[in-house]
């Protein structure tokens, strides 16, 4: 039996709960959970904001720890292996999406947390290719944030062939955007952090950008049109896009990687006549994930987290949601 906390109703506290796995795949390993991080897509399943959550509802997709088992067909991961598992647990390995290598897009992709259940456990099963080494020179304690907050800020650099010299910037410096910023800088790009507050602003150029603009000053935002190569938003709120396409340079990008729910109010000219482009993506394929930690060792990219006992997962999902956490809160089993 694996022991774990899980959801029984949307809302509501997690609970321990005991679950049977079944057997394990022959494609398949069993992780022994070590740490896992909280993301806010745990919480908006928990919530069932987004109308897919099913109950029992055990949440975690940011999991660091040991192979203890392996299916008699997995020659890729050994018992004893450091890895980590993220969004996705299992692929379809035959789609046009899979074939090419971007199997983050495979559109029958097992989601960890999607009518399966999660590394807020003891142990997790998944398939051995969506199952990743942890390189040498990463803690086992913060690295799992990477597996989704991280990739998810790194993926965009890969696929959009971000330029070193590009002049970037990120709306929302919490959970995803403090790893963008580090991501960036050490990219080699101009970064700016759009901020709130003096406080956010210290906090961000040390995290790494190199200068900030007020989201509140309606003055520094206009001097800033036609600026940036790129914009991420790492933010689930609506805010004012037009303003934010007016800062893009011609055949600049505003990209998103926070699931803002509300639909964007663009103003097509804005995109037409400076060739600009509005895009999202998802996490990466695993292959894009073992780069990104490569890429972390040589750059000493760090999350910046919190550590709670499992056992105090509730403390630690109240405290997310009010904000209080900086930047990530990483479970420990």
């Amino acid at each position: 039996m694996i022991k774990a906390y899980a959801a029984f109703e949307a809302k509501q506290a997690l609970q321990s709960f005991e679950y049977d796995p079944g057997v394990l795949g022959e494609h398949q390993v069993e992780i022994e959970v070590a740490y896992c991080g909280i993301c806010h897509s745990d919480i908006s399943m928990i919530d069932n904001d987004w109308g897919m959550s099913t109950y029992p509802l055990v949440p975690g997709h940011e999991v660091a720890g040991m192979v203890s088992r392996i299916g008699g067909k997995v020659t890729s991961l050994k018992i004893g292996d450091r890895v980590g598992l993220g969004w996705h647990s299992g692929y379809c390995n035959h789609c046009t999406a899979c074939n090419t290598g971007d199997h983050n897009l495979c559109a029958t992709a097992e989601q960890t947390i999607v009518g399966r259940h999660g590394g807020f456990a003891n142990r997790v099963y998944a398939d051995a290719n969506s199952v990743v080494k942890i390189p040498d020179g990463i803690d086992l304690e913060i690295v799992g944030p990477l597996f989704c907050g991280g990739v998810t800020v790194f993926n965009p650099l890969v696929q959009f062939d971000v330029r070193p010299t590009d002049k970037v910037a990120v709306i929302g410096i919490g959970g995803l955007g403090h790893m963008a910023l580090q991501f960036m800088n050490a990219w080699g790009c101009q970064v700016t952090a759009f901020t709130t507050s003096d406080a956010k602003r210290k906090e961000a150029l040390d995290l790494g950008a190199h200068q900030t603009l007020n989201s509140r000053d309606a003055a520094a935002l206009g001097a800033a049109a036609g600026r940036f190569d790129l914009i991420i938003s790492t933010v689930n709120v609506k805010l004012d896009w037009h303003l934010y396409l007016g800062m893009l340079a011609p055949k600049g990008r505003l990209h998103f990687v926070g699931a803002t729910l509300e639909p964007l109010d663009l103003n097509v000219f804005d995109l037409i006549m400076q060739q600009r482009s509005v895009s999202g993506s998802p996490v990466g394929d695993p292959l894009t994930i073992a780069r990104m930690l490569e890429f972390a060792v040589l750059h000493n990219v760090k999350p910046v987290i919190e550590i709670f006992d499992m056992a105090d997962v509730n403390k630690a999902i109240a405290k997310l949601k009010a904000g209080d956490v900086y930047y990530r809160a990483v479970l420990k089993a």
